[in-house]
């Protein structure tokens, strides 16, 4: 059965030798607003871009020689991986056009160079203009680009906001989907910030469900009808919120209407056309809990995604689990193994 990765991270391959391009990273950080970039040496010598927030508060580490074409296929051979989706994880959110377009330029050279078996998504600043719009263009119809990505969020603004809608037409016209990876934390984050796993992991569920939520209550999808968000990390667990968040209407006279109960068809077939959820590592969460997503929300709705290469065993671990330790019938296997993926990313599989 054909295995494709959605979700490979991608860094520039020079990142740590290209000081313009390091210094693009480092940069673009805004520390101001608590964000603390640093590279340090690791004691087998290689270099580790870190990122903290805030300070004594690390939420990302980028390890020099991860992200070469040569290890993003060694892995997915050893995983069992046929294709794979690659994005810049996380950093998108602050990264310039200058360094966007170098990022763009060395993803589709490792996609020239994977023998078929590695795609890219466009990396673009998404507040508009004719630059950005320029630069989304040219990675569509120049260097073969099969979507775009975007952070959950920029700074406090979720995409939501009207700032980005003249970004999200440019992109509902291309007719690609969108991969919405999470940001470090989500906007208020205080609560979540003193133990790693709450800060690294739940921080991430939290950022996503909210992103989620706003997407589907703003009523942007029907401005835009076109567009077709993927979300990490399960949407933020959205399967879970689903059937609360859309509460049918009381069969009793109430003194008041405390939650809107009439938006529950719009908010469903919102989730029906437009928001699909990335498996993000999925044996990390559960046979139970897989399932039950995969129940509620359908198999048509998720993606098969490791984030390499944060754990390399997460790549193999999870291909095993979707395979053969979830009871779900082949044909939702192979739609969240590749199906799905080819369908939304038109991949020429």
């Amino acid at each position: 059965m054909t295995v494709v990765d959605i979700n490979i991270h991608h860094l520039p391959e020079d990142l740590f030798t290209n000081e313009a391009i390091l210094n693009g990273f480092l940069n673009s950080a805004p520390r101001g607003f608590g964000e603390i970039a640093s590279v340090i040496t690791m004691d087998d010598g290689r270099k580790q871009l870190v990122l903290e927030k805030p300070k004594g508060y690390p939420n990302l580490n980028y390890v020099e020689g991860d992200y070469s074409v040569e290890s993003k296929l060694a892995a997915m051979d050893d995983a069992g991986v046929d294709y794979g989706v690659m994005r810049v994880p996380v950093w998108q959110e602050w990264l310039g056009l200058e360094t966007c377009r170098a990022v763009n330029d060395n993803a589709a050279d490792i996609v020239a160079r994977s023998g078929g078996r590695l795609f890219a998504t466009a990396c673009v600043p998404p507040w508009g203009g004719k630059e950005n719009i320029y630069e989304l263009e040219r990675c569509v119809k120049e260097l073969g680009a099969v979507g775009v990505q975007l952070a959950c969020h920029y700074g406090q603004l979720y995409l939501d906001d009207e700032v980005f809608e003249p970004y999200l037409k440019v992109i509902e016209k291309l007719d690609i989907p969108v991969v919405v990876h999470h940001t470090p934390l989500p906007v208020e984050y205080n609560s979540v910030i003193d133990y790693t796993n709450l800060r690294r992991e739940f921080g991430r569920i939290v950022d996503q469900a909210t992103a989620v939520g706003r997407e589907l209550f703003s009523g942007m999808f029907d401005r835009m009808p076109g567009l077709r968000f993927i979300h990490t990390m399960l949407g933020g667990n959205w399967f879970a919120n689903q059937a609360l968040l859309t509460p049918h209407g009381s069969n009793k006279a109430e003194a008041m209407n405390r939650l809107d109960s009439a938006s529950g068809e719009k908010i469903t077939r919102y989730l029906d056309e437009n928001i699909f959820f990335d498996l993000t590592h999925p044996h990390s969460w559960g046979k139970t809990q897989v399932e039950a997503a995969l129940e509620i929300g359908g198999a048509d709705h998720y993606l098969f995604g490791s984030s390499f290469p944060v754990f390399y065993s997460w790549m193999g671990q999870g291909v095993d689990f979707v395979q053969n330790e979830l009871e779900i019938s082949d044909a939702d296997r192979e739609l969240v193994l590749a199906g799905n993926a080819k369908r939304l990313f038109n991949l020429p599989i």
